[in-house]
């Protein structure tokens, strides 16, 4: 688990249940459908039904929980899920809590949206270009390690992630 800015950290699944699961204070993104998003909503199948209201996000409390998977097609990510992570991240940090952005491993899906984060929404990285701002988030995230499918989208989703992020 690294901290890439104040109060907000990124890491894998073990980040989640050795901290911010054990100690009061954080806030979590669960960027994982597995084994988060199914346990939460309780399904056995493969997926939870298209038709749920939280087939993409479920929140619970403190916790928002994504129906995400690391792939290579960039049509499997959603403008409407990585702005609730973004609006949750921000809503958790306005009140003093740590937040913890993590996936299952730590490489691809969670250090994306924090990349995402810090650039569109703080301003602490590049934002004239994805490619600017992913060189400057290696320095703060070296285990930064992105599957095509996620990296795809928020490239070619770059400036209206940047819009979103500046609408008053």
């Amino acid at each position: 688990m690294i901290e890439v800015h104040t109060n907000l950290f990124v890491g894998d699944e073990n980040a989640y249940y050795s901290f911010a699961s054990r100690e009061s204070g954080w806030a979590v993104v669960h960027a994982c459908k597995e084994p988060f998003h199914r346990q939460t909503l309780g399904y056995t199948g493969r997926a939870v039904a298209k038709t749920h209201p939280e087939y993409l996000v479920a929140r619970r409390g403190d916790r928002l929980i994504l129906n995400i998977v690391d792939t290579d097609n960039p049509d499997f990510y959603s403008r409407d899920m990585i702005n609730q992570s973004l609006d949750f991240i921000d809503e958790m940090r306005s009140k003093d809590m740590r937040v913890l952005i993590h996936c299952n491993q730590g490489e691809s899906r969670s250090p994306s949206i924090a990349l995402l984060y810090l650039a569109t929404r703080l301003k602490v990285l590049p934002t004239d270009s994805f490619e600017a701002a992913e060189k400057q988030f290696r320095t703060l995230y070296p285990r930064y390690y992105p599957k095509l499918g996620i990296r795809e989208h928020i490239r070619q989703n770059w400036q209206y992630y940047y819009n979103q992020g500046n609408i008053a």
